[in-house]
């Protein structure tokens, strides 16, 4: 069963990425295709991108950290990335995460989760696309958009409704469907 990583970007305290990212596991294990494991980068707690050598160099990383971080992402045939939307664009934090490592994110599918207020995170995942694309990670065309005015309920908790339950299912078919052509490329 190939691994999914599912990356929860904001490490804001309070984030309402939390429940969207447990939702998103939930419908994953269920789905049944994948191997699902929560990335939470704000455990992960990487700190300002201090490696003296670009990723791309292929040179031994020098922080325990970098090698920690290299070693959960490498072993994902599959991501799935959990973002917020601020201000147009998504948290400096994924970015970070991302601009540590190179070959480990080539040639594997990766998908998105976004939420915010009124665009749903649209633009963030917009603006991720060239970003990974750099990666040499294939966004797939399915996503996941939660408008949060809509999905939260009186108490401030997720309330997924079946449209978000539908995307879900599509996006993970969607991963699926595009992981092992992905692999072939790896192997």
């Amino acid at each position: 069963m190939p691994r999914l990583n599912v990356i929860l970007a904001s490490t804001r305290p309070n984030r309402a990425g939390g429940s969207v990212a447990h939702w998103f596991m939930r419908a994953a294990t269920e789905h049944g295709g994948f191997d699902a494991h929560l990335i939470d980068l704000a455990d992960l707690a990487l700190p300002f991108l201090d490696e003296p050598d670009a990723a791309i160099d292929g040179k031994p990383y020098r922080h325990e950290h970098t090698r920690r971080w290299s070693a959960i992402s490498a072993a994902a045939d599959a991501y799935t990335i959990v973002t917020p939307e601020y201000n147009q664009g998504y948290p400096a934090a994924l970015k970070n995460a991302l601009d540590y490592l190179y070959y480990e994110w080539n040639d594997k599918p990766v998908a998105f989760v976004t939420y915010g207020m009124s665009s749903g995170g649209l633009r963030a995942a917009h603006m991720l696309k060239p970003v990974v694309s750099a990666l040499k990670m294939v966004p797939v065309a399915e996503t996941v958009t939660i408008h949060l005015r809509q999905a939260l309920d009186a108490d401030g908790r997720l309330a997924p409704s079946q449209s978000m339950q539908n995307a879900a299912k599509n996006t993970l078919d969607e991963l699926l469907r595009i992981t092992p052509a992905l692999a072939t490329l790896r192997s």
